[in-house]
């Protein structure tokens, strides 16, 4: 059992820890203090469920549903690049972009982007899904390394958005922000290219 939950933890987090759309995405709610704690909630709860559901047996049934990957893909494209436009439009308004400056979005408003940029890309699918879920498959307690695998999610994304609760405070001119905002912005959109031009089967 300890041999698949730390299987779970090590592959789990080499999966998870990644500059990717949803870690940029929960960074900056952090540094902006909208509901950074439901957001990690929910990130984590997404791979609880994903993985859990992979081990189970979902993985192969949807690797075969290309249709439903294609939707996933190009929805999860469009959304990037709307989020990485909102960036972009934060680092143009720098007066915007200072802790406490402005009011936070409805918590509604952020757990629903938060769904979006964690299940509208195809990729997570490949990852959680799929790949940990045909690792967990194969484990001597498969339980034991979706345990593992969760809790690997759960550390990341609530050290995530604590370590951007400390930082945020000390960042108070706009132009550090801009520079924040800029790397997002920067991220979100090389994700989306990768999410459009990368072959679903190759990650």
């Amino acid at each position: 059992m300890w041999s698949s939950w730390f299987n779970g933890l090590f592959v789990g987090a080499g999966l998870i820890i990644a500059i990717g759309a949803q870690n940029a995405f929960v960074l900056q709610r952090g540094l902006r203090n909208e509901h950074p704690w439901w957001v990690a909630t929910v990130c984590a709860l997404c791979d609880l469920g994903l993985i859990g559901l992979g081990v189970l047996g979902l993985g192969a049934l949807l690797a075969t549903h290309a249709v439903m990957m294609q939707v996933a893909r190009w929805a999860g494209v469009a959304f990037l690049c709307w989020q990485a436009w909102q960036a972009w439009q934060r680092v143009r308004h720098p007066a915007a972009l200072q802790a406490g400056g402005e009011a936070s979005p409805r918590l509604w408003r952020v757990l629903s982007a938060t769904l979006a940029v964690t299940l509208l890309n195809p990729h997570v699918y490949l990852d959680t899904v799929i790949m940990l879920g045909a690792i967990g498959a194969q484990q001597t307690a498969p339980m034991a390394f979706v345990v593992g695998a969760s809790m690997a999610s759960v550390g990341w994304f609530f050290g995530l958005v604590g370590g951007a609760g400390w930082l945020a405070p000390r960042l108070a001119e706009p132009r550090y922000w801009q520079a924040i905002e800029g790397v997002i912005c920067g991220i979100l959109l090389l994700v989306a290219w990768q999410l459009a031009t990368t072959p679903l089967g190759a990650a």
